[in-house]
């Protein structure tokens, strides 16, 4: 049992480490050929906004086009955290938990 909250400690400590790197990634999607780009960070936080400017002369296309970049920056953005935690915690053996926590 101590072998196993040493482990825990060590994952949660892996874990706030993961979650400070992701918050300094990002991720980039784009939308309507390039027409929409945006950056997002590993924390979900949006960075950075690109827009056509032939987009600005038709609003409901550009509200549509920025819907599909965001929904596919937080699909982006997801992926990379789980992959990165996955990595984080790949090594932990949890007794009770088959092939570690994730």
């Amino acid at each position: 049992m101590q072998k196993a909250l040493q482990q825990l400690g060590k994952m949660q400590a892996r874990m706030e480490k993961v979650q400070e790197e992701l918050a300094g990634k990002t991720v980039t999607a784009t939308a309507g050929g390039g027409a929409v780009t945006l950056e997002i960070s590993g924390a979900l936080e949006m960075k950075k906004v690109t827009l056509d400017p032939e987009t600005l002369e038709d609003r409901e296309m550009l509200e549509d086009l920025l819907l599909a970049a965001f929904n596919e920056a937080i699909r982006k953005a997801q992926e990379l955290s789980a992959q990165e935690m996955a990595k984080a915690a790949g090594d932990l053996k949890i007794p009770g938990l088959p092939g570690g926590l994730f």
